[in-house]
């Protein structure tokens, strides 16, 4: 994700030697065990996911969530479980993300669990499509403390927004972000951070640059662009594949189909810092086991340190340092091939 001065500023004040020194022998390990191909692993995650819901108001295409597609169960993250796990983990942990799948706000406990980590010097941040945002949410959003808001916008115009935010209102996402900067200048915060960010897909890319303008007169701080992962990539059904390759996850190969471009090298710094846990307490290698299949241990059988340090969960680190291809949650894995623009 692009630098910002203010935010990165922000984030740092939070680093207190403790979760500093956590977060060196966290790197650390992982580079000793990229050079030597051996799991060796030190320290407490610097990073993790926490799913506040399943649930999700808009039934965008390639989610499952907004398919109802899951096998997974479906509920409410409570917040007496979520205090228990983040009193466990608040002394290393350095950045919280309220979310996995889902909407958050959806949870009627979502920002008191914002406010709990806020307080206890936890860089916190969610992603959201904006639909609840109205102004007594907006003013408790920026009164919890939380640190970092990212808007889903796929699009300029109602006509464009609603091919892949299938059921949405581009008019409640544009009355949400104005109530969150509303009440960012009349509380004198400097935070909830604000980003638009753009999935640009096939019938959105040539509104760009009027997101970029949009979030100008709007007084987001800044827009993000983001390479849709389509699940059928060969066939792209839903036709979302952009035609600039620039903000593709894919390319056309010799054979004339699509091809995964991002880089599956056997590596993968996330199993090192940044693990998901669900609302119900799997816990699971990345944002990418969407329906929490790789399993990794569960809070209900032991504690997050426990398995966090599981012959489990080493295994796994080993099964991608010797061979990520076949792990099929890494097969259309984003990284390398992110477009994040201001």
């Amino acid at each position: 994700m692009p630098f910002n001065f203010t935010d990165s500023l922000n984030f740092l004040s939070k680093l207190t030697p403790r979760r500093a020194w956590n977060g060196l022998k966290v790197y650390s390990s992982y580079h000793l065990s990229r050079w030597t191909g051996k799991t060796i692993h030190w320290g407490m995650p610097v990073s993790i996911s926490f799913e506040p819901t399943t649930s999700c108001n808009l039934r965008c295409p390639e989610c499952p969530s907004g398919l109802r597609a899951f096998t997974r169960p479906t509920g409410m993250l409570k917040k007496d479980f979520f205090r228990e796990t983040i009193d466990e983990l608040a002394p290393e942990l350095a950045y919280l993300v309220f979310y996995f799948q889902g909407e958050p706000f959806l949870n009627p406990d979502f920002l008191e669990m914002v406010r709990y980590a806020s307080q206890k010097g936890i860089y916190t941040a969610t992603s959201t499509n904006a639909h609840y945002l109205k102004d007594d949410v907006a003013r408790r959003t920026v009164e919890s403390g939380l640190d970092r808001l990212i808007i889903s916008i796929d699009g300029t115009t109602q006509e464009t927004y609603q091919q892949y935010r299938v059921g949405g209102r581009l008019d409640k996402v544009l009355e949400g972000a104005r109530n969150i900067v509303k009440w960012k200048k009349e509380l004198n915060s400097k935070t909830p951070f604000i980003v638009f960010q753009f999935l640009v897909v096939r019938h959105n890319e040539h509104q760009v640059e009027e997101v970029r303008a949009l979030a100008k007169e709007i007084g987001v701080d800044d827009v993000w662009l983001k390479t849709a992962q389509v699940y059928d990539y060969e066939n792209d059904p839903n036709r979302l594949i952009p035609e600039n390759n620039k903000y593709s996850r894919y390319k056309k190969g010799a054979d004339g189909k699509m091809a995964f471009k991002g880089n599956n090298a056997n590596h993968c710094w996330r199993l090192w810092h940044d693990p998901v846990i669900t609302w119900d307490g799997a816990v699971v290698p990345c944002c990418f086991d969407k329906d929490a299949q790789h399993r990794l241990g569960h809070l209900r059988e032991g504690s997050f340190r426990q398995i966090w340090r599981s012959g489990v969960y080493q295994q796994f680190r080993s099964q991608v340092l010797q061979s990520r291809s076949n792990i099929d949650i890494c097969a259309n894995c984003s990284e390398g091939v992110k477009v994040w623009e201001t």
